[in-house]
């Protein structure tokens, strides 16, 4: 019989649904279970990409045994971590104070008070090696909260006021701690972690860090250091010739197992390919380098064919596992490709993407590119060119061959600070790259949450899956798809984003703002679930949201000459200081932002003319050009040009198109240059604003 999970909408959840553990969703009926049975809580946290976690639902609970001691001693609860993030944040750092490390599945138990006192993360059923079994483990701390119950609830009390003291650890910022030596110590431990033989940062397993390599390349901007460039461009290329790309579907799995990105974890996660396509669309606007735009391309071109809901929004997740076994899906071997490509041209691409008979992963080949394109040329004998084309068609096929395998599970919920990170990159790369697909449905997931994600009153929701909507939004959310709306309207200049980035900026502010010592809580104010509310400055495998809200408030009140939210930006870097101080690599978000505060931020104003050929070269240079840290506002003149944001009429105030025009004003601190006009002169101005610092 399913248990109360069968209700829910979350694929993980669905996942245990015929538990024999008499699972709750977390909520109030959970918790007042625990309160009045006076049982103590099992708190279980996955995802459902997350292997470990199907392993251990197979092993235990599954179980009728382990069951059975579950639904005897305690109120099981089960949470999904990408529908509860604050909760995953609060008993991840519980866990981390007892064991150290953390991970998923995430395995708690609290009193009925909701405060952590024991935890781990994957147990197996029976001991294995110095491993205890979770079926012992069950025992132990049912005979503790039976027969030691006070120092049961001391403990947890202990625990619990440790973690609001880690709360209160987080804002002790000083007005003198913001400068650009702070850039300059996550630059100096960014290099110390670099590896110079494979790229990426640290040893196996090695994740890409795509927020850490844009803060490289605001490096090179400020500096004009070459080898800093270099650094970015070898770490890119690595992860694009490695197996951890998908070579023949695009887009990135999770992390490489090894230093040299060759054996991925191979689930693949909307957040990775939205932050990666992001960075490897900056690295091409910096360097013009077209196998950057082809990644971007290909793992955008992978998110609009295989995680695109019909309504709009994007799914969370693919699945490492297929048919029982890891990476099942993405396996070649050498008669696989004789049987879809033919003798010869599956000998030219085994060549390429080092496929063999013995196979480089457990007898069968992970696609990857060991030799650059035009050394396989060279060495075979064969044009670059035909080449490139034998393989892009080659590739073409596998994929058509690879849909009629048994496809990996797909979490199809849509998660709103993810769709944020997706729809920024969309958004982006259309504008960049000339490629109104993305730009379309960039501004369709966009329309899709704001009309469909929201309650009854009208405010922000978390997480949608087949027409059902729920959980409070959080910090990244308001953030993420908030920063994606200003994005889009500096992309298309649709005047109606920016209203709608203003209010969720002001919601923003009202429910999870600190206004005595800055900085931000991931979850609002009015969740009454939490024994411990948490600040989000520090990155998970998603940008902080703190972080995200800090840039979000630099761009808004730069281009909307917002004060209080300039100051609230301000007050939130100063709270983080110390963190960016002490541990730089764990907030590349927040540094980001700081890198944005420090400047320069130039507020590029643009009038249009009636050459409206003249207007768009230079709006596609203004994309084209790296200038990270620029805020875009657009206006065609003369006449009217759809709706008005009353927010951005001090943008445009006193400015008027000059003859012949387009005409450029270039802003900053509030103060602007003289305009330039005509297109010759609006273009040297852009790429003049594009060069770094020598």
């Amino acid at each position: 019989m399913p248990n109360r999970l069968a209700d829910q909408t979350s694929p993980y959840l669905l996942q245990h649904a015929r538990n024999p553990v008499d699972w709750y969703p977390w909520g109030s009926e959970a918790l007042e279970t625990a309160k009045a049975q006076q049982k103590p809580i099992f708190l279980s946290i996955g995802y459902a990409a997350c292997h470990w976690c199907h392993v251990m639902e197979h092993e235990s609970f599954e179980d009728p045994e382990i069951a059975g001691l579950l639904n005897e001693s305690f109120v099981a609860i089960k949470v999904d971590r990408e529908e509860h993030p604050e909760i995953d944040q609060l008993y991840m750092e519980a866990v981390q104070m007892l064991l150290g490390h953390g991970g998923w599945p995430l395995s708690v138990f609290l009193t009925p008070d909701r405060e952590p006192f024991f935890g781990g993360t994957y147990w197996p059923p029976r001991p294995r090696g110095p491993m205890p079994g979770f079926a012992e483990v069950l025992k132990a701390v049912a005979e503790a909260w039976q027969h030691r119950r006070q120092e049961v609830l001391d403990q947890a009390r202990q625990m619990t006021a440790l973690l609001r003291e880690s709360v209160a650890a987080e804002v002790k910022g000083g007005a003198d701690r913001l400068g650009e030596h702070l850039l300059e110590g996550a630059y100096a431990a960014l290099t110390r972690a670099l590896d110079r033989h494979h790229g990426g940062f640290g040893t196996a397993p090695k994740f890409p860090q795509p927020m850490a390599l844009r803060l490289l390349l605001r490096r090179w901007r400020r500096t004009g250091n070459e080898p800093v460039l270099e650094m970015v461009g070898l770490s890119l290329d690595k992860m694009a010739s490695g197996g951890i790309y998908d070579h023949v579907g695009g887009g990135f799995h999770r992390y490489s197992t090894d230093a040299h990105w060759l054996v991925p974890h191979f689930e693949k996660m909307l957040y990775d390919n939205a932050l990666l396509a992001g960075c490897y669309l900056e690295a091409y606007q910096a360097t013009g380098r077209p196998d950057d735009a082809r990644v971007v391309r290909e793992t955008l071109d992978y998110v609009l064919r295989d995680l695109t809901d019909p309504a709009g929004g994007f799914y969370s997740s693919e699945d490492a596992d297929s048919e029982g076994e890891e990476g099942r899906y993405y396996l070649w071997t050498p008669d696989q490709l004789r049987a879809v490509l033919g003798p010869k041209a599956a000998e030219a691409l085994a060549y390429a993407y080092d496929v063999t008979e013995p196979g480089n992963f457990e007898g069968r080949n992970i696609l990857n590119r060991a030799k650059t394109i035009d050394q396989c040329a060279a060495i075979l004998g064969r044009g670059v060119e035909p080449l490139r084309a034998e393989l892009a068609e080659s590739l073409g096929k596998l994929l058509s061959a690879r849909t009629q395998r048994v496809r990996p599970a797909r979490d199809d919920k849509v998660l709103v600070g993810w769709n944020g990170l997706v729809i920024e990159a969309m958004a982006q790369a259309g504008a960049v790259l000339g490629e109104p697909r993305y730009a379309e449905a960039a501004a369709g997931a966009a329309h899709f949450l704001l009309e469909n994600v929201r309650d009854a009153a009208g405010r922000l929701l978390h997480c949608w899956r087949r027409g059902r909507a729920g959980v409070h939004a959080f910090l990244d959310d308001y953030a993420a798809l908030a920063g994606a709306l200003v994005t889009l309207y500096e992309t298309r200049f649709e005047e109606r984003w920016i209203d709608e980035a203003v209010r969720l900026a002001d919601e923003l502010l009202a429910r999870f703002a600190d206004p005595l010592e800055g900085g931000f809580y991931l979850a609002p104010a009015d969740d009454p679930s939490l024994v411990v509310r948490k600040k989000d400055a520090a990155d998970g495998s998603t940008p902080s949201g703190g972080g995200l809200a800090v840039m979000l408030l630099l761009r808004l009140g730069n281009l909307c000459g917002r004060g209080d939210y300039l100051a609230a930006a301000e007050s939130s870097l100063r709270a983080a200081a110390p963190l960016l101080e002490e541990f730089p690599l764990s907030a590349a978000q927040m540094l980001l932002a700081l890198d944005s505060y420090l400047g320069p931020m130039p507020e590029l104003v643009i009038l249009g003319s009636d050459d409206r050929a003249a207007t768009a070269e230079v709006l596609r240079a203004v994309h084209r050009h790296y200038l990270p840290n620029k805020v875009v506002a657009f206006r065609q003149s003369p006449g009217p040009n759809g709706h008005r944001a009353k927010a951005l009429d001090i943008t445009f105030h006193g400015k008027q198109p000059v003859p012949p025009g387009p005409t450029l004003y270039v802003c900053e601190h509030f103060t602007c240059r003289a305009p330039v006009s005509g297109k010759e002169a609006a273009l040297a101005a852009v790429a003049s604003l594009a060069q770094p610092t020598a």
